[in-house]
């Protein structure tokens, strides 16, 4: 099966099981495991923050930070397709008492400067206070883009004006670092929080970082306990993550040029709407136009040539490419899917 759905279905490599079996560990929550130690102190020094925070998962970082940033009653500023608004259960508000307030995102991601600061509330009674801004990088549902240093300087430059904090929702922070081909800590600097995942194109098994200052991580550690995101012996973890961190993130670039490759393939087929200009990182977004064939049997006829990608509105389909996908494999999607349209029916 090659399975386009998400980086998230990443197989641990034989290193990382090898690291995990032996793991010098503690226990967590009492502070005491040397390899969860290690991989938070790389997380920290990696983004330049003072601190950081091992999570079981991204949606649990972001609200956890979000709890850590904000007061119930408290509002914050994101974007109308941020994975924090659509796909997390809508934790911030039902568990935290926060208002998100949506901005329109950019194609390209980024949320623009005007509504922004439009979208800050003053001092009147009637409205909850603006206290955070919420970003994503890359962005997953603008087409994986990443979002540069010069934008979150900018941003900071407003954050500051009005007061407000800012995290970044970084799930797939170092695919944006590869692909802007800079040092994660230059795309970080701006932001006060910082989320990223280790089980999405790194290929650990599971586990996310916040990182901040020390203060904001103590408040975050409580906030994770409170969650029940307190573990144990967690370095068995640790210790993929940080051979994913050391290792693995320059692998990131291959998963980047078979998307380019996939897209460009993908964009000259008829029946498929695709700007592959739009594609920076490892995920493609593409609308099916096809007289004869409608997404869900799109569906059908893929996975019975063993392929799978996500359908993730009408006749609109999501294709992430990662490390267990290889370029001969990548050749045979655009391949199966060009025949398909073709001729309306599976390959032979």
């Amino acid at each position: 099966m090659i399975d386009l759905r998400s980086d998230t279905l990443t197989q641990p490599t034989p290193a990382m099981r090898e690291a995990m079996a032996n793991a010098e560990v503690g226990d967590d929550v009492f502070e005491e495991d040397p390899s969860l130690k290690k991989l938070e102190a790389l997380a920290a020094k990696k983004t330049g923050k003072e601190s950081a925070l091992f999570v079981p998962s991204g949606t649990m970082g972001n609200l956890i930070s979000v709890l850590s940033h904000c007061q119930r009653g408290d509002e914050i500023l994101l974007g109308d397709k941020s994975h924090i608004f659509l796909h997390e259960v809508g934790g911030i508000a039902a568990l935290g008492g926060v208002h998100p307030r949506t901005i329109p995102n950019n194609p390209d991601g980024t949320l623009p400067l005007s509504s922004l600061e439009q979208s800050i509330r003053g001092s009147d009674i009637h409205y909850p206070p603006t206290r955070l801004i919420c970003l994503e990088n890359t962005h997953n549902f603008c087409q994986g883009s990443p979002l540069g240093p010069d934008y979150m300087d900018n941003v900071r430059v407003l954050a500051a004006k009005y007061g407000l904090k800012i995290h970044l929702d970084g799930a797939r922070l170092f695919n944006a670092a590869v692909a802007l081909d800079i040092e994660v800590e230059a795309l970080t600097r701006q932001a006060d929080s910082v989320m990223f995942c280790l089980s999405k194109g790194l290929s650990a098994p599971v586990g996310s970082l916040i990182c901040s200052s020390r203060e904001f991580i103590q408040r975050a550690r409580k906030f994770r306990k409170m969650v029940g995101g307190g573990m144990r012996q967690a370095g068995h973890l640790a210790a993929a993550g940080l051979i994913a961190l050391e290792n693995l993130v320059q692998h990131l670039k291959d998963d980047h040029l078979n998307a380019k490759t996939l897209a460009e393939q993908l964009a000259s087929t008829k029946g498929i709407e695709l700007d592959q200009s739009k594609i920076k990182t490892n995920i493609i977004f593409f609308k099916l136009n096809h007289p004869q064939i409608d997404g869900e049997t799109f569906l059908e006829l893929l996975e019975a040539k063993s392929i799978k990608i996500l359908m993730t509105d009408t006749n609109v389909f999501r294709a992430v490419l990662h490390r267990d996908v290889s370029r001969e494999q990548t050749e045979t999607v655009a391949q199966t899917i060009q025949y398909i349209l073709t001729t309306g029916r599976g390959a032979n």
